[in-house]
């Protein structure tokens, strides 16, 4: 498999939002250094633990201190955005980087009920997706009603962020897909989900054969203790937001152990540490090889975040030195 990194600009108890991004640009320049394949960003709105609302914004920064890794949007939400607009401002990336720029998007709404509203989404509103999806790529390669500017010589590819629904969007399409989360979750020997996109793709002009992206979170340290209390931080605020319904910036290890646990907490943290892969390098490597043989990924996108930054770094590190 390819290796990849997702990185949403977690923030963290006592540091500003601004340490976020700056962490976020500090990480891609250290995975181009490292040889991964792509650096994607995500697309959040009005959450205390992300400081990234905007991908183009921070691609384009992100695109200023890199030269050669691939760079994209994990993803963009269209529900959010005009078809148009998505196309301008992934058209304009392209011309400053080309050949570099992705364009990942996906059909969540905002979070909580404010800021849906916010963003002038109503849930019960009539779901668009597939003809959105179909509008943007018009746009990017210059068959739409109007002309999307500025015109490039080879328009960034789409991917489609995939549940369930999402994959037959993406197949019918004939687009790459990424998926994570429940589907990758199974205990077959195989994903039926994946198998059933791979048997309705349809081939598009840029995309002779389906394409799989698995992302989830990959922890690599000197042993399965270690990576588990580093994967700690992001379990805890998964666990915090299904309480809260709100997610929160990160906090140390020591902290979190301070606090009082619940047996409902100490359940969610535990699921969702045993959702991801980790323990030392090779009991990774061999994790990713059975998942690569269930899924039949292409590539892999890891989505880790932890508290500690130079722990995170490592494991990066780490990561790029698999055989997968």
């Amino acid at each position: 498999m390819k290796l990849s990194i997702l990185d949403r600009s977690r923030t963290r108890r006592g540091a500003p939002d601004s340490a976020a991004l700056t962490g976020t640009i500090e990480r891609a320049v250290h995975a181009e250094q490292l040889g991964f394949h792509r650096f994607w960003v995500a697309e959040h709105h009005a959450v205390p633990g992300i400081a990234s609302g905007s991908p183009p914004v921070l691609l384009a920064a992100l695109g200023a201190r890199t030269d050669r890794i691939r760079l994209g949007s994990g993803g963009v939400m269209l529900p959010n955005h005009q078809p148009f607009v998505v196309a301008e401002q992934f058209l304009m990336l392209a011309a400053m980087y080309p050949g570099r720029i992705d364009l990942g998007v996906g059909r969540s709404l905002g979070f909580t009920k404010p800021v849906r509203q916010a963003l002038r989404r109503d849930r019960n509103a009539p779901d668009t997706f597939a003809d959105d999806l179909d509008e943007v790529r018009t746009y990017l390669e210059g068959k739409g009603a109007v002309t999307a500017r500025p015109q490039v010589a080879g328009p960034p590819p789409m991917f489609v962020l995939a549940t369930r629904r999402g994959l037959d969007f993406a197949a019918q399409a004939g687009l790459p897909v990424v998926v994570g989360g429940p589907i990758l979750g199974g205990s077959g020997a195989r994903v039926p989900e994946l198998d059933r996109y791979r048997d309705s793709f349809v081939p598009s002009a840029g995309n002779r054969s389906p394409y799989v992206i698995v992302s989830l979170e990959v922890m690599i340290a000197e042993d399965e203790d270690r990576a588990r209390e580093l994967l700690l931080p992001e379990a805890w605020a998964l666990a915090q937001s299904s309480r809260t319904g709100e997610f929160p910036p990160l906090e140390s290890g020591a902290d979190i152990r301070g606090q009082a646990w619940t047996p409902r907490l100490r359940e969610q943290v535990d699921a969702s540490i045993a959702n991801s892969i980790h323990g030392t390098a090779e009991q990774v490597r061999v994790a990713l090889g059975a998942l690569a043989a269930r899924t039949g990924a292409d590539e892999l996108l890891a989505s880790t975040s932890t508290f500690d930054r130079d722990a995170l770094f490592e494991s990066d590190r780490q990561l790029s030195l698999l055989d997968v």
